[in-house]
Parts: C-alpha cells; sequence; structure tokens
C-alpha cells in the first residue's frame, strides 16, 4: 500500500471513470476496487502523472458493478459535471486489480471529450468554475432540521445511524458526507453535486431526507447501517 500527501496537480486532459449512483465531493473519501482492464490502465496511467481521475456519472443509470460482455466499448453519455480526486492510497493485487482511495479535490465541468486512451476516457476539464480550489467549504447550516430530517429517514428506510456520532462532525464536512453515504438515486446523487454552495446542497439534502422521510417504509427493509 501506498500513500501520497504531496501537493495535488489537476491535469489539464482528465481521466474519468463512469460509475452511476457514486458520489465524490471535494473533502470527502471514496474507496474503489478497480478491476476492469481499461480503468486499470486508467489507475496505471494515472499513478504514472499526477494520480489524478475524475469520477462522473452516466446520464442514463448503468449496472456498472456487473459489466456485461463488449460493455468495453460502450460510450454512453454522460453528466456535464463530475469530480475530480487525488489517489491518497493504494493497493495492486496479485492479478492486476486496485483497490484506491480517492480523496475529492475540485468539482469540473465538462467542456470537450478527448479520443479514448488505452481504452478509458478523458475529458477537457473546466475546474474553475465552481470555486472548490478557493479554500475549505464553509457555510450556515440548519442543523436541527438536517439532524431531525436524517432520523426520520433513517427510522422509515430501515437505516441505523447514530446521531451522536455526528455532533463532532463540522457542518460543512457533514453535509457533504451524508451527500456521499447516502442511498439517495442517481440523479439526487448529480443535484447535490452541481450546486454551487454548502448552504445550497443542505437545502437540497434535507429536501430527499424528508422526502425519503415521508415514504412509505418499504415492506421488508432489513436493517442496516450507516458507515
Amino acid at each position: 500500500m501506498e500513500d501520497k500527501t504531496a501537493s495535488v496537480s489537476l491535469p489539464e486532459i482528465l481521466s474519468v471513470f463512469p460509475l452511476t449512483g457514486v458520489l465524490l465531493l471535494p473533502g470527502t473519501r471514496l474507496p474503489l476496487h478497480i478491476f476492469e482492464p481499461r480503468y486499470r490502465n486508467m489507475v496505471h496511467d494515472a499513478l504514472e502523472a499526477e494520480a489524478v481521475f475524475g469520477m462522473i456519472q452516466p446520464f442514463v443509470p448503468h449496472d456498472d458493478n456487473l459489466p456485461q460482455p463488449g460493455a468495453e466499448r460502450t460510450t454512453p453519455d454522460l453528466y456535464a459535471v463530475g469530480c475530480a480526486g487525488h489517489i491518497e492510497r493504494w493497493e495492486k493485487s496479485s492479478d492486476g486489480r486496485y483497490m484506491v482511495q480517492l480523496r475529492g479535490i475540485s468539482r469540473f465541468r465538462v467542456k470537450e471529450e478527448m479520443p479514448l486512451e488505452r481504452g478509458y476516457r478523458r475529458v477537457l476539464p473546466d475546474y474553475g468554475c465552481f470555486g472548490d480550489l478557493e479554500g475549505t467549504a464553509s457555510g450556515t447550516v440548519d442543523r436541527p432540521r438536517l439532524t431531525q430530517a436524517l432520523g426520520r429517514y433513517a427510522r422509515t428506510r430501515g437505516l441505523t445511524i447514530d446521531l451522536d456520532q455526528l455532533d463532532p462532525i463540522p457542518d460543512a464536512d457533514l453535509v457533504n458526507f451524508l451527500g456521499v453515504a447516502m442511498p439517495f438515486h442517481p440523479s439526487e446523487k448529480q443535484a447535490l453535486l452541481e450546486v454551487g454552495s454548502i448552504e445550497e446542497r443542505e437545502k437540497v439534502l434535507v429536501s430527499l431526507l424528508e422526502l425519503g422521510g415521508d415514504a412509505a417504509k418499504p415492506s421488508s427493509p432489513g436493517s442496516r447501517t450507516l458507515n
């Protein structure tokens, strides 16, 4: 395993990993299991350069974790906004698969898609349109309303969440953590990604939690724990 902590330089041409329902936000961390050959190529090439690649969702949800034969030749339409992340930690198995931990650095807007490189997709990104590189996110969050909405959502959905463990987390970090962790629909995840400020993201997050908390409880939800 290796840990890269040096200052991060964002590439002018960004390799991207299209993945449905997976959200990366600046400052959050995302563990990934990279097993498809084209994305193993992408991680290898990233590690040889800035150790950066982007997470982005296909516009139409795909079952990315169970790729069908010929999937490596598909190029689904992508959302216009993703998030670039730095490979903080990585481990390569004997069969060539990678386990990586990606830390969100900056959102980007796709200006243009570039030709494939060793099977993986690349884009020309605009990193400046969201201001994520200007400093740590901050803002005013209605913490009581957020906590109440989260508790109701958890009860309705059969999730086990210890709200007391969330108390030490700063407001902005909590909003981003919940945006990444909660099992929202891919389009809802995208909405959380694209809003401009923490205040706006918190409003969208609370709306999603309140809508989910008002939904009928599934007939057999089981019990899950929010990690």
